[in-house]
């Protein structure tokens, strides 16, 4: 007999987006006429900037000849690409990172859930709520206990240091699914509160390109201490287009230890440089020489140009929200918008609304946790077309 893990029956049925996608398609194949507009999941829809496609190019014209062919390259990353995250991220902003600290992936999906492979299962976690399912299902499936970190309108969605201890804490910000962003303060608490309880913070730093506000922390390694407890994730999906090419990043600190259970201190760089050589067999190299591309003077260019397109989408949502009476944040520093569901509706009512209503597919708040019920997320990975006639429908269906 087969034995399973008993903490799959566990999850959820599906898994949110995917439950999202089955109702979409089945809107579409009983109304092929209709057209809809998708701004549910965060998928990009920009292509990969000029400067990823030449490095690209190169890279498979290297791969085509001999004597610079690539086979298996270093499960960490090549140096190149770690290097050039280091300096750019990194140390131009005052942190004190090695590159041996860098692990290169196929993703910050794949890592955060991941991470858990070198984790006790009897550690606490905290985790937010409203919050990207990926941390709760990774940890559900782990048969770890987990306390949520309940958010609302009263903190802006910003979740605090609670009065309980907790091993374990994930944060992403600019946040998804809400689009609140930390402070400096804010997260100067959480790094007090992790060296405090000897608790490991896991962040979530995917979306931070999109922060504008030089007061906004771009790295939790800003903080004094965060290198001694905090994790790191970051990605060049929503950055830079690579949703469907695939590389990301996490920043693993020598000095975040861990415990056995006898209370010997272990580095929790030296445990997931060994997951990591044992699991993963390298993100492709021409996928690696496109993300270098990204950091070259031109590439920061076209990037930002990139970007500045989402930022203005985001703009453009949360305007006509606002003018139309919906209590909304996030749209600035981050690349969603998090709304309230009119007249008490419930997320998934809403969701059936503006599907059947205004052919809009968006993602219900309470797919995100209890706390999300009654909002709802929008995304500015859509075109400017797309994103403006999407408003229009908003305005014509919601402004008489």
């Amino acid at each position: 007999m087969v034995l399973i893990n008993d903490n799959y029956t566990k999850l959820a049925e599906s898994y949110l987006f995917s439950t999202v996608a089955k109702k979409r398609e089945e809107y579409r194949a009983a109304h092929p006429q209709a057209e809809i507009i998708n701004m549910g999941i965060g998928d990009v829809t920009q292509p990969l900037c000029p400067a990823v496609i030449a490095a690209m190019q190169q890279a498979v014209t290297e791969m085509g000849e001999a004597a610079t062919f690539h086979g298996y390259g270093p499960e960490q990353g090549y140096d190149f690409l770690k290097d050039a995250i280091l300096q750019h991220d990194y140390l131009s902003r005052g942190v004190n990172l090695t590159a041996d600290e860098i692990f290169i992936s196929d993703g910050s999906k794949s890592d955060t859930g991941n991470i858990g492979d070198i984790l006790g299962q009897a550690n606490i976690v905290a985790i937010p709520d409203p919050v990207y399912p990926v941390y709760v299902d990774t940890n559900i499936m782990a048969g770890r206990t987990i306390k949520m970190l309940p958010t609302g309108e009263e903190n802006g969605f910003c979740a605090l240091p609670p009065d309980f201890h907790a091993d374990i804490v994930y944060l992403c910000s600019p946040n998804n699914p809400t689009g609140s962003v930390l402070n400096r303060e804010q997260l100067t608490a959480w790094v007090e509160y992790a060296l405090r309880e000897n608790a490991l913070l896991l962040f979530d730093a995917a979306y931070k390109a999109f922060i504008t506000d030089d007061s906004l922390p771009q790295t939790i390694y800003e903080i004094p201490g965060a290198e001694k407890c905090a994790i790191e994730f970051c990605s060049f999906s929503k950055t830079a287009g690579f949703t469907g090419t695939r590389c990301a990043f996490a920043v693993v600190p020598k000095g975040v230890m861990g415990h056995t259970a006898d209370g010997e201190s272990v580095s929790l760089n030296a445990l997931w440089n060994r997951r990591h050589t044992t699991k993963f067999n390298g993100t492709p190299y021409i996928v690696q020489k496109g993300a270098a591309a990204i950091y070259s003077e031109e590439g920061q260019k076209q990037v930002q140009a990139t970007i500045n397109i989402y930022r203005e989408n985001a703009k453009i949502i949360k305007d006509t929200l606002s003018e139309l009476g919906f209590f909304c944040i996030g749209g600035e520093n981050s690349p969603y918008v998090w709304l309230k569901a009119p007249n008490g509706m419930a997320s998934w009512d809403f969701f059936d609304l503006l599907l059947t209503e205004l052919n809009i597919v968006g993602t219900p708040g309470s797919g995100f946790g209890q706390m999300g019920e009654g909002y709802f997320r929008l995304t500015a990975f859509g075109s400017r077309e797309n994103t403006v006639k999407a408003m229009e429908r908003f305005r014509n269906y919601f402004g008489k």
